[in-house]
């Protein structure tokens, strides 16, 4: 069972977008630059996603992409598929016969059903799981991240933050 770089890519690129597309349409380049992704990358990523209506395109001067629904709409599982990433933990590919395990004959390997449930587990999370919820989580941790102020090296003491001294 594996989950690619494409996946990856295309979750983090679509929080990216999430995050930013208030202040209108978001640049491939721009996320690029900020995700350390290829450009080109993206750009067969957004083709994707933009075919299976996840994100919509804007041309023109400040042209980019939104999100074409809104992220409490799309799963992880939209996001996953659309960018035709497989998810399959089994041997055989999910096909009816595989020969793993049955001494080379046609039929299912023992352990067939125990990783097809898993692929079924998987596919439930992944899309019990909204874009929406991911941004959440993000803002989140940026807000605790930026809730420690600097000054001249020393951290200054938050409520409910630990005082530390910059080396």
């Amino acid at each position: 069972m594996r989950l690619t770089t494409k996946g990856r890519f295309a979750v983090t690129a679509m929080i990216d977008l999430a995050l930013r597309q208030q202040g209108g349409p978001v640049t491939l380049s721009a996320i690029s630059q900020r995700q350390n992704i290829s450009l080109s990358y993206l750009e067969q990523l957004f083709g994707k996603l933009r075919r299976h209506e996840l994100v919509e395109s804007v041309r023109g001067p400040g042209g980019g992409y939104t999100l074409a629904r809104l992220a409490r709409n799309i799963t992880v599982a939209d996001i996953i598929f659309a960018v035709d990433e497989p998810l399959d933990a089994t041997n055989c590919g999910g096909k009816s016969e595989c020969t793993s395990g049955t001494d080379g004959k046609p039929g299912v390997c023992m352990t067939h059903e125990l990783w097809s449930a898993l692929n079924r587990k998987m596919v439930d999370f992944l899309d019990s799981v909204s874009l929406q919820d991911l941004v959440d989580q993000q803002r989140m941790r940026q807000l605790q991240e930026s809730s420690s102020a600097s000054v001249n090296g020393v951290r200054v003491n938050v409520p409910g933050k630990p005082v530390s001294v910059a080396a």
